[in-house]
């Protein structure tokens, strides 16, 4: 995917489309921001069930992520108004992954060199499918197919812990962050499923990203080129890897306090968006969100002058709301709607609390 999908980890600052006020933004203008865009998400479904980026480019990353989008909502594969839209995502990824577990197919031109984002991201999606899936017959097929998942993603580690665009073998262990987290995730919401994760490949990934982060403690994009040195860090990476330590139930470890620290000086968000692209807003909405307005004085002993979600949200919803497109899409990057539109629907849903592994 080019630097991943994630090259949106550009520097460049983002403006909102449209005017709109911090205190204009109420629940009501909120949902209804979150319908318009979830009707233009769900048109976008192809009829084989996938979704895809600008130029039919990364279906099996695209298709999670859309199908997250759903899921939060509050739908399932049996119930609600997009029960539809899941079911097909999840029929597509049943049909289409690969014997050896991957979440995807490298016939795929597209994916052939980035496979590992989709790998991840359907892990997140098919994890989170099946947490909340009764039917026995589905359960089995999907328990089958994660658990496979699974180990194929263990293969897959590089000899210092992290994951690349392929797989260690295939990549000579080139590793990088942002793929790293990717996976990460993934495998939280394959074990919050009950899908067993062998604690061995936490325990490396773990270790990888405190090998990522250099004293300032921001990541590095990546291990491969030797130890980690100041002025290598990238704030994006670095919030992605907060939102995936919360997410693993890290929150008052050093290693994310080094972190949080490290955002609060180098990140603003007191502008439209937060000047590194959707991919920054992505994981740093999530790791706001967990974070909410009393866990900075937790995690720094009494701390009152830290992160809070209620600023952090009146920022980030002014801005969601505002790059809305009339259509119901969002955003304009080169990755495509479907895309922008599933990260920022993403943004915009995680009160909504639906899924384990964006709770608090």
């Amino acid at each position: 995917m080019r630097h991943s999908i994630v090259a949106c980890i550009v520097a460049t600052v983002l403006t909102a489309t449209t005017s709109v006020r911090a205190d204009e933004i109420d629940n009501d203008q909120v949902n209804a921001s979150i319908e318009k865009g979830l009707t233009w998400l769900a048109k976008q479904q192809t009829k084989a069930g996938s979704f895809e980026a600008n130029g039919g480019q990364y279906p099996t990353s695209m298709t999670a992520l859309a199908g997250m989008a759903f899921l939060m909502e509050g739908s399932t594969m049996r119930e609600g108004k997009y029960s539809d839209n899941i079911r097909k995502a999840v029929d597509w990824f049943l049909k289409r992954s690969m014997p050896n577990g991957l979440l995807g197919n490298t016939n795929n031109p597209t994916e052939a060199q980035r496979y590992m984002y989709g790998h991840g991201f359907g892990m997140l999606f098919l994890g989170c499918v099946y947490g909340e899936e009764d039917d026995e017959k589905t359960r089995k097929d999907l328990e089958k197919l994660l658990t496979k998942a699974v180990d194929f993603c263990g293969k897959a580690q590089t000899n210092r812990g992290g994951w690349g665009y392929v797989s260690a073998a295939e990549g000579a262990n080139f590793d990088e962050g942002s793929v790293t987290i990717t996976q990460l995730q993934g495998l939280r919401a394959c074990r919050n499923a009950g899908i067993p994760v062998p604690k061995s490949i936490i325990d490396k990934s773990v270790e990888y990203l405190k090998n990522s982060t250099t004293p300032n403690g921001g990541v590095i994009y990546s291990l491969a080129h030797g130890r980690p040195a100041i002025g290598g860090e990238r704030p994006a990476l670095t919030a992605a890897a907060i939102a995936s330590g919360f997410s693993q139930g890290e929150y008052n470890s050093p290693l994310v306090k080094k972190w949080l620290s490290y955002c609060q000086k180098n990140i603003r968000f007191n502008q439209a968006g937060s000047g590194f692209g959707e991919y920054m807003d992505y994981y740093f909405s999530q790791a706001m969100y967990t974070l909410g307005d009393d866990g900075w004085e937790k995690i720094f002993n009494g701390d009152k002058n830290g992160l809070k979600w209620s600023e952090y949200k009146k920022v980030m919803y002014k801005y969601q709301v505002g790059r809305q497109k009339a259509d119901g899409s969002f955003g304009a990057s080169y990755v495509g709607g479907v895309y922008d539109t599933a990260l920022s629907l993403t943004i915009l849903q995680l009160e909504r609390a639906t899924l384990p592994i964006y709770q608090r």
